[in-house]
């Protein structure tokens, strides 16, 4: 018992805490994103660790849309949201909520905190309500109308909600400390008016709670036992605790922050990837080269992948930012038992086989993967004509070169061992034509008469199809940095796609389906797009390459 206690972080001690003290009946968690943008990888852990915390305490795993701001806030949003955290398996209890749901108590809420004398209306306007915030080495000053009777702002109020101003005419603000050291605490803005018309509750409201307000409403609303957020709702605390506290809530709500989930040399901020999409630097929300988790899943990455890395990362309460070849790692450990290994020549070049009998085709027996005999075998067709990667062979190779030169015997995976004899280049000097010969006996390519150091994969010329496949880099040109220091604009990888039109695959690899996901022999891990692939036609995006830079530590 004491090692488990010790492999626990810091979040799950404090509610082991909570429940042996009483404190906590039932473990009550909720994710409630902002549906005013696509949820990137650092939402990835914030979902994962609010549904495993209520998984692993037998309670509730809500999901809950924090959009009490109508300006940023679409359906399209709340459809894609939904659509991320479903498909990272997190499943929540009963009906999706809305912070919208519970404007009715949240009105009445501020009403009661104006009765209780802890609220008033507010006619500064934004400019001056920051005037008199004060700085973080100086007290602000108080409000000349801070002191207005109860009777009068419960008129006022009214006044707002009935649409009687302007937007930014009036405010409610609670009555705090002006002098607090956390400016949080400095008579915070709780209700603005604004004449938007909402997604959901439609022309009802003119007025709306700020989030600081509206969080702690809703969690106590919900029952919801840890309020779980990131690190930077820590000096907002103190008035997260208020609101419950003045509002008189039983078993109220505690927020615990965590640190986020940083990945160097990315783009997660909405406005620049909005920029990137306006400009069509990308195609879209969900461009495999960025780090939306509907970009990931797009890519190729699996939601057993995001999780692994997610747990790897950990739940502490120190910032860091992490290297995305930690990702990289985490969907190659996932994929290399569970994809099949296939034949696909991204650059090629043609080798043709003298002594093979012209229009033969011979069906070779396949595993389709090594490392895991449960996934069986196919059969890979061998022909006369052939493409393997151009890289595979050279004219006049360097010491330590086993592959294809001419006069050298190499074996074709699976397949022939095969000799170079003969090869034709064009004016330029490229290589366009391979000749060898092959050794019959040698068929399956384990034959054990002679020894041959280089093996390299290979598809019929007559029998493999030709599709498209997608190679993509950092969108962010790494030795520059993420931003422009003069203009803050994103500095842009030029090569962070290259489109490859005549990539010949093993006929099997046309009956890919979307997101159906593959080892390509040498090349990588790739994924048919989930939304440009067509029946009989994938387009395959390269997830990552086989090597890796990362190294688990010990």
């Amino acid at each position: 018992m004491e090692n488990e206690a010790v492999s626990k972080n810091f979040i799950e001690q404090i509610i082991d805490k909570d429940i042996a003290e009483g404190y906590c009946k039932k473990v009550v968690t909720r994710f409630p994103p902002e549906p005013n943008g696509y949820l990137h990888i650092g939402h990835a852990k914030s979902i994962l660790l609010n549904y495993g915390l209520a998984e692993e305490y037998n309670g509730q795993f809500n999901m809950r849309f924090d959009d009490t701001n109508p300006t940023k806030e679409k359906e399209e949003f709340v459809d894609s949201i939904k659509q991320d955290v479903e498909w990272l398996g997190a499943k929540w209890h009963g009906d999706v909520l809305f912070a919208s749901g519970y404007f009715d108590e949240m009105y009445e809420a501020a009403v009661k905190l104006i009765r209780k004398g802890k609220a008033y209306v507010c006619d500064l306007t934004p400019e001056q309500i920051r005037e008199y915030r004060g700085t973080l080495t100086e007290p602000g000053k108080e409000s000349p109308y801070r002191n207005r009777s109860v009777e009068e702002n419960l008129e006022l109020f009214e006044n707002m909600k009935n649409g009687v101003y302007r937007d930014g005419e009036k405010v409610l603000r609670a009555k705090i400390d002006m002098a607090s050291p956390n400016i949080n605490m400095r008579d915070p803005i709780l209700y603005r008016v604004a004449h938007i018309p909402h997604h959901r509750t439609g022309d009802k409201w003119c007025i709306y709670p700020m989030y600081d307000f509206a969080h702690p409403i809703e969690d106590a609303i919900e029952g919801v036992s840890h309020s779980i957020c990131t690190l930077e709702f820590e000096d907002h605390r103190p008035l997260y605790d208020w609101v419950v506290r003045e509002l008189e809530y039983e078993n109220p709500p505690k927020q615990i922050e965590f640190a986020k989930l940083y990945l160097n040399n990315v783009v997660t901020g909405k406005r620049y990837i909005k920029k990137l999409v306006e400009e069509g630097i990308v195609d879209g929300w969900d461009d495999p080269r960025l780090v939306s988790i509907a970009a990931l899943r797009r890519r190729g990455f699996t939601p057993e992948s995001i999780k692994m890395f997610v747990e790897l990362v950990g739940v502490t309460k120190s910032q860091g930012a992490v290297e995305y070849p930690m990702l990289e790692y985490c969907i190659r450990e996932d994929l290399k038992l569970k994809a099949r290994r296939m034949m696909a020549v991204i650059n090629p070049v043609k080798v043709i086989i003298d002594n093979y009998p012209e229009g033969q085709v011979e069906y070779m027996e396949v595993p389709n993967n090594q490392e895991n005999p449960e996934l069986g075998m196919r059969k890979v067709p061998f022909t006369r004509e052939l493409y393997i990667e151009r890289d595979d062979f050279m004219i006049e190779p360097p010491k330590k070169y086993f592959r294809m030169f001419p006069g050298n015997e190499v074996r074709l995976m699976n397949a022939y061992f095969v000799t170079c004899v003969d090869y034709k280049t064009d004016e330029d000097g490229n290589v366009t034509e391979i000749h060898c010969t092959y050794d019959p006996q040698t068929r399956g390519g384990n034959f054990e008469g002679r020894k041959v150091k280089g093996t390299i994969h290979w598809v019929s010329a007559t029998e493999g199809k030709q599709v498209e496949v997608r190679l993509y880099e950092n969108i962010v040109d790494e030795e520059k940095g993420v931003y422009n220091e003069e203009d803050g604009s994103i500095n842009v990888n030029p090569n962070s796609l290259t489109v490859i039109k005549n990539c010949y695959v093993e006929p099997e690899l046309v009956k890919a389906e979307k997101e159906d996901k593959f080892q390509f022999v040498r090349n990588g891990y790739f994924c048919a797009d989930m939304k440009d692939s067509e029946a009989g036609r994938p387009v395959f995006n390269r997830i990552v390459s086989l090597k890796s830079s990362f190294k688990l530590p010990k």
